[in-house]
């Protein structure tokens, strides 16, 4: 195993997400994405969801919905949203 650093992608949906989200929250999902891509296993924060491939990583009251590609070191992240609307789909 290697310690290089995972790759972020975001989605359409995330790019948009995120573009919308006031910019000190922006900020800090940001950052939580790029400190979970230095040290995946590392992070408490993230989560399996139940019946998905897809987990989760919460940021405040944001949830950023994302699957990992272990082949190919990406997190590839689907969704940024507030709590309430994260999981309704």
């Amino acid at each position: 195993m290697t310690d290089e650093p995972w790759h972020v992608e975001l989605t359409r949906a995330a790019q948009r997400d995120l573009r919308r989200l006031d910019p000190p929250i922006r900020q800090r999902v940001t950052a939580a994405l790029l400190a979970l891509a230095e040290d995946r296993l590392g992070s408490a924060a993230l989560r399996k969801l139940t019946g998905s491939q897809q987990s989760r990583l919460r940021v405040g009251d944001c949830r950023v919905r994302l699957t990992l590609d272990t082949q190919a070191r990406v997190l590839v992240v689907m969704r940024i949203l507030p709590r309430g609307r994260a999981y309704q789909d």
